[in-house]
């Protein structure tokens, strides 16, 4: 069976749910399809201990303040999820769960959107399918040697299933300093970073990333010289974990290893270590293989836009994967203007 709408939405999470929402206010059908069972996205597979980087107040979806969570400045996993369940109901966002879309081709006018659940006709698409889903692993010398055990932060839950055991966390971004700063105390921590870590003030928050991040974004777009963006700040926000891991001497990273063996880790000095557990905090890629039938990425696996719209299929918009679809699309705060955005060049596009 196909069925028909202006718009799909593919994915149910934070973006897919900013993007319902600016949709419904300009009134265009449209239909939400997400593959979880259910509502909150990718926050639903977070480790126990994470925070968001910011206070409630700053952390909220376009049209809802995020409300405080009673004793805790930044809220967990948990508080972001009830958020999203709760976004959702208030605006009566058409998500039809449990929905796996399987590939987006052209079709005459519209692009089909081929799911488990049966086809839908669309006159545009917006993908709203993030990261989580694609963990990314370095191509590091003897990563199948290794006779311990290997995870991804997608697969890391907490600390306790880690006691006495000797773990290397690798990464230097917030993934991989919450991770070694979670499991410090607990277990033998070694967290290996490509370079030194680079710390962002201690009051520095979501709300000053978003705003430098928009800035640097209005300063590209006039031709003015490019600010650096987040990235020139620092790569880690030091939330109170963080910094008090940090000023209790926990978090002292060692050099990029050189290779995996058996039994731990090399480095290029020749120095070693033993380990029981690898944890790779190296990221996630966009979570773009339904598109492939569209012929749209570059060589980096990008799909080249103009603000959230497909340079090449123009019925097309994405958003959420960060700076490259909008200044901090990736977060809670930053992708309400992109989806806007994005509803009202859909708008212009119906009328067409």
């Amino acid at each position: 069976m196909t069925r028909r709408t202006d718009v799909v939405v593919i994915g149910g999470g934070q973006a897919g749910l900013a993007a319902g929402y600016h949709l419904r206010r300009l009134g265009i059908e449209h239909v939400i399809l997400d593959a979880e069972a259910a509502p909150g996205g990718a926050w639903q597979h977070t480790w126990d201990s994470l925070r968001l980087f910011s206070p409630a107040q700053y952390s909220s979806l376009p049209g809802r303040l995020m409300p405080s969570q009673p004793g805790e400045l930044y809220p967990d996993a948990a508080h972001v999820i009830g958020y999203l369940t709760d976004y959702e109901k208030r605006y009566e966002l058409p998500v039809q769960r449990g929905v796996w879309v399987s590939a987006v081709h052209r079709d005459g006018a519209f692009l089909r959107v081929a799911t488990d659940c049966g086809d839908w006709r669309a006159r545009a698409v917006i993908s709203a399918t993030g990261t989580w889903t694609r963990p990314f692993l370095p191509a590091v010398p003897g990563r199948r040697e290794f006779a311990g055990r290997q995870l991804h932060t997608l697969q890391y839950q907490n600390p306790r299933e880690f006691d006495g055991q000797r773990v290397i966390v690798v990464g230097g971004g917030n993934s991989g300093a919450q991770i070694a700063a979670d499991l410090a105390g607990r277990a033998e921590v070694t967290w290996v970073t490509q370079r030194p870590p680079r710390y962002l003030a201690d009051d520095i928050d979501g709300r000053a990333l978003f705003d430098h991040a928009t800035a640097r974004r209005r300063a590209l777009d006039e031709g003015r010289r490019d600010t650096g963006g987040v990235a020139s700040l620092g790569d880690i926000v030091a939330i109170p974990p963080v910094r008090a891991a940090r000023d209790a001497g926990l978090l002292t990273a060692r050099p990029m290893l050189s290779r995996l063996t058996a039994t731990g880790a090399q480095w290029a000095d020749g120095a070693t270590a033993e380990a029981d557990v690898v944890i790779w905090c190296t990221g996630f890629r966009p979570a773009l293989a339904p598109f492939a039938a569209l012929r749209l990425r570059g060589t980096r696996g990008h799909i080249a836009t103009v603000g959230t719209r497909a340079v090449d299929e123009p019925r097309l918009h994405l958003l959420g994967y960060g700076d490259w679809t909008g200044p901090a699309s990736a977060t809670l705060i930053g992708v309400g203007r992109p989806a806007r955005d994005a509803a009202r060049e859909i708008a212009g596009l119906l009328r067409a």
